[in-house]
């Protein structure tokens, strides 16, 4: 039972880098998490869509080489399947117990994701119709897997 997290792009801020560091740590007692932290392609903040068609591939090969063809991969996409946490939590669990490789989130860059990640997911999983930046994601990702921990072993971190 594994977890891993695959996110474009550094943490520059400190505080997101603690707090991110704040719920790994917490969630050892759970689950072992493996953050696995990508290069983002560089480009120009004006791009035709084929040029950032072109970007979202070259990361997509990025994300896709730490992805094994047994793990339950779940990108993070506005247009995915949204859930409370106690849904969540039992997605997760069910998923992690059943699933021979690991669970795999995947955070996109800020230009978003490419369609071969999408389509490569079990499960495309949206926290929130609106746009949030990728590197909030991260923390807040592993927060809400803690809270799934936590709901999971009987806990009230979720009320």
């Amino acid at each position: 039972m594994q977890l891993r997290v695959i996110a474009l792009g550094k943490l520059k801020s400190r505080a997101l880098q603690a707090l991110t560091d704040e719920y790994v740590k917490r969630l050892n007692a759970y689950v072992p998490v493996e953050i696995i932290e990508l290069k983002d392609e560089r480009a120009p903040e004006h791009l035709s869509e084929k040029e950032k068609a072109k970007v979202l591939e070259k990361e997509a090969d990025r994300i896709l080489s730490k992805v094994q063809s047994d793990d339950f991969c779940i990108p993070l996409v506005i247009e995915g399947k949204s859930m409370d946490s106690v849904t969540f939590s039992k997605t997760l669990f069910s998923k992690l117990e059943e699933t021979r490789g690991r669970v795999v989130f995947i955070i996109g860059s800020s230009m978003g994701m490419s369609p071969r990640v999408k389509a490569r997911g079990d499960l495309c999983l949206s926290f929130s119709p609106m746009t949030l930046p990728h590197t909030l994601m991260r923390p807040v990702l592993l927060e809400q897997i803690y809270r799934a921990s936590r709901i999971h072993s009987g806990h009230v971190y979720h009320k």
